[in-house]
């Protein structure tokens, strides 16, 4: 027995699945197999202290307080899990991937970053890793292809770059309560001539904006508000945009998970490589669909939501629902249901006095430029990713880690805390289905086709870092006032191509780096078929519903809508 695993590291195990993994999708007995196999692989690393880092959401909360201590009970390595905002994180592996530098040993950073990760060469390609020199750190009961994330971390070499850690959609909520009162749905249909219901259109999003703010303006003596959304000039507004506001519009391609051959971004790629943001060099980023998305973002917030939204950013915004103040939000990520769910005594009004929910979520509606084919929405996979200058036993280390916060021991416990579920295997546990009538849709919504047509930012994008703060400094002076929507979007687009044309000169990324094509007038993109798209006559067609009750059940039955 003295090859085997320390008896103190098995009896650590068997507290932690007795007492805390619980539910799983593994019986107990495969629990302590892969307790085992986690005892024996991090032997060579026992009395290591490694450095992980996440943005702060609950899952990674669990993570940082929970999971970190299981593990060092467990396998005698000393994790310290860091919390900070995620533009923090993003430059913090900026700095890592430029100095060489090892400040953390691993990072959840989001999927965004494939199109960089992949270019550059920093990063530690996942799948020869794993047959390769961290083969013996590999869990064998990994079972990569149970993550429902994993074509959003894999490159266009078909190799994979990050694991999925946890995984979140902006979807539409609402108010299911108000929705389905019989006088405001009389009032409603009075006054515009359809259903109120969940908006498949910008069109019946504003009408039902406009209605909950200036014909029913209070319930229960509270006043309302019928939007929601932030605008505070921070890196949280540039995500705002870059999380699929300009797709969800119309402005990018058919093709899925990303528009081809230009995104969500307005990014054109010839093959691999990148060739334009601007109009006149192809892309989509300055185009009239982009321009009314950027139109309707600031009209909306300035007419229909609460006072001070303007001043808020990201992480202000969206706990600020469970005020019960408004009837709806066109983007809402799901990462916090967590939140949402929680009962009255904690703050929440969007549940009743038993903890039944008053709200639901559902998919967002698009905009006019929309076609069916393009993507939806934007769904974040927050992963795990390895960077090659970090030594090889820390990585090492910090792999067993991160599968460990992955692994099916722990995940379906995981994914029932943080309600960021990354596995197939769990999201269709009997566990959820049990739970799915007061989670607000989450469960069917995963469980439904329609989940792949929300997608994070892909391939298309060659440098995130140095790209996602273009946007928020160019719209966040047009969300202030100091420039025009047309001028905000031409100088992002412009800086982009700033942006990509130094990449092509410097050459680092090899043939899928940048190669720009020349300019051209703008009218001459606009005449061709697919993005950028000519300016519609009409941008606002009549607005189109559905009732919710009949999509989830669609949903259940394995419909798109």
């Amino acid at each position: 027995m003295s090859s085997g695993p320390a008896f103190a590291d098995m009896d650590a195990a068997k507290r932690w699945v007795d007492n805390e993994f619980q539910p799983s999708t593994l019986g107990k007995d495969a629990q302590m197999k892969e307790m085992e196999w986690f005892i024996k692989a991090a032997e060579p690393f026992k009395g290591m202290e490694i450095k992980v880092v996440s943005e702060t959401i609950p899952t990674h909360d669990y993570e940082s307080k929970t999971l970190t201590k299981a593990f060092e009970e467990i396998t005698g390595i000393k994790v310290t899990h860091d919390l900070i905002q995620e533009g923090d994180v993003i430059e913090k592996l900026q700095t890592q991937l430029q100095s060489g530098d090892n400040i953390y040993d691993a990072y959840i950073n989001d999927s965004d970053l494939i199109g960089t990760h992949f270019r550059y060469g920093a990063v530690v390609n996942l799948t020869d890793w794993m047959a390769g020199p961290g083969k013996d750190v590999t869990l064998p009961t990994l079972d990569i292809d149970d993550f429902i994330g994993k074509e959003f971390t894999t490159g266009p070499d078909g190799k994979l770059y990050q694991l999925p850690d946890q995984q979140f959609a902006n979807l539409y909520w609402f108010r299911y309560d108000w929705f389905t009162n019989p006088d405001i749905k009389a009032k409603f249909k009075a006054k515009y001539g359809y259903e109120l219901g969940v908006p498949v259109n910008w069109s019946a999003y504003e009408d039902i904006a406009e209605f909950f703010t200036k014909d029913i303006r209070e319930v229960d003596g509270k006043a309302i508000y019928g939007h929601m959304d932030y605008g505070k000039k921070a890196p949280d507004l540039g995500w705002r945009f870059t999380d699929a506001w300009l797709s969800m519009a119309g402005a990018g391609d058919k093709g899925l998970p990303n528009g081809k051959p230009v995104d969500e971004w307005g990014i054109r790629v010839d093959g691999c490589r990148p060739v334009g943001a601007s109009v006149s060099r192809g892309g989509a980023t300055n185009g009239p669909a982009a321009k009314y998305s950027l139109r309707k973002y600031m009209e909306w917030l300035r007419l229909y939501a609460p006072p001070g939204a303007l001043g808020m950013d990201f992480y202000q915004s969206l706990p600020s629902l469970s005020k019960g103040n408004v009837a709806q939000q066109i983007f809402w990520y799901t990462a916090f249901t967590a939140s949402m769910v929680a009962p009255q005594s904690e703050g929440n009004n969007t549940v009743d006095a038993d903890g039944n929910l008053l709200w639901r979520m559902a998919p967002s509606p698009h905009g006019p430029y929309w076609e069916e084919g393009q993507k939806l929405g934007y769904q974040d996979a927050g992963s795990w990713t390895l960077l090659k200058s970090t030594p090889e036993d820390r990585r090492k280390a910090a792999w067993l880690y991160a599968q460990f916060t992955v692994a099916k021991t722990v995940s379906l416990k995981k994914s029932h805390v943080g309600l960021t579920i990354i596995r197939d295997s769990d999201i269709n546990d009997q566990s959820f289905t049990d739970r799915a009538p007061r989670l607000g849709g989450l469960v069917e919504f995963y469980r439904s086709p329609a989940r792949v047509a929300w997608t994070p930012s892909g391939t298309n994008v060659p440098d995130y870092p140095k790209l996602a703060q273009l946007w928020w400094q160019n719209i966040g002076e047009a969300v202030a006032g100091e420039v025009t929507v047309d001028t905000a979007m031409d100088n992002l687009a412009a800086e982009m191509d700033k942006v990509m044309a130094r990449i092509e000169r410097s050459g680092v990324q090899g043939e899928c780096g940048p190669k720009l094509n020349k300019e051209e007038d703008e009218s001459v993109w606009l005449a061709r078929p697919g993005a950028p798209k000519a300016k519609l006559a009409n941008e606002k067609p009549q607005g189109e519903t559905l009732d919710y009750d009949k999509l989830l059940q669609a949903w259940r039955e394995g419909r798109v809508k």
